[in-house]
């Protein structure tokens, strides 16, 4: 049996395209996998810990093999919790809307607190940088209110998918898909893409 983490940043419930096209592919996802289990992580009713002094200081001492204050101990141990969640799961879903070209601000505190040496990734002089979380799947359904992909031009100010992508590459995962609805400001455009969405990922919830 196999848990699904989804990870929803958008405030807007329902009424969010993201979280509609994500919502779809959990529903297919369920009808194909009734054994399995899926953990909602809505980012904004989360008690995510604060990045502050203490925590930043907790990093640095791991990065260079301190001891922790009391202090630093009780700040990274709310970083370790979060992050042994998150890696907790067998396969990620994550639903995103562009905001300002970017992430909600939401995700990106999430990201920060789990993005951590010794927890999702690591680093070696031989090496360099590598991924802690490995084998798993992850599916990043975006939704923007213009197009940003290849050929439109606006690729360079796509500051939502790419980063979001990337960062899972950095922690690791290998097998990233991706489904978009775009032109969301668009009534006409917005609904087409999100039923070519829906579409996509119903068929994507077959094999995930």
């Amino acid at each position: 049996m196999a848990k699904i983490l989804y990870i929803e940043a958008s405030p807007r419930k329902g009424r969010s395209y993201s979280t509609q096209a994500a919502t779809a592919f959990l529903d297919a996802y369920k009808a194909a996998h009734p054994g399995d289990t899926v953990e909602v992580l809505d980012l904004w009713a989360a008690n995510l810990p604060a990045f502050n002094g203490a925590t930043l200081d907790a990093k640095y001492a791991v990065m260079g093999g301190k001891d922790f204050t009391a202090e630093q101990a009780q700040a990274w141990g709310k970083v370790v919790a979060a992050a042994e969640h998150f890696k907790a799961a067998d396969k990620i879903v994550v639903s995103v809307p562009m905001w300002n070209f970017g992430v909600p601000y939401v995700l990106k505190h999430y990201i920060d607190v789990i993005a951590q040496p010794g927890q999702t990734f690591g680093w070696s002089p031989d090496q360099g940088y590598f991924g802690l979380v490995k084998g798993k799947p992850a599916l990043v359904v975006t939704a923007s209110m213009g197009a940003y992909g290849p050929g439109t031009g606006a690729e360079a100010i796509d500051f939502q998918k790419p980063y979001v992508e990337w960062m899972l590459k950095f922690f690791g995962f290998e097998t990233i898909h991706s489904i978009q609805v775009i032109n969301t400001a668009m009534p006409d455009s917005a609904e087409a893409s999100l039923t070519e969405a829906k579409a996509k990922a119903v068929e994507l919830a077959k094999t995930f």
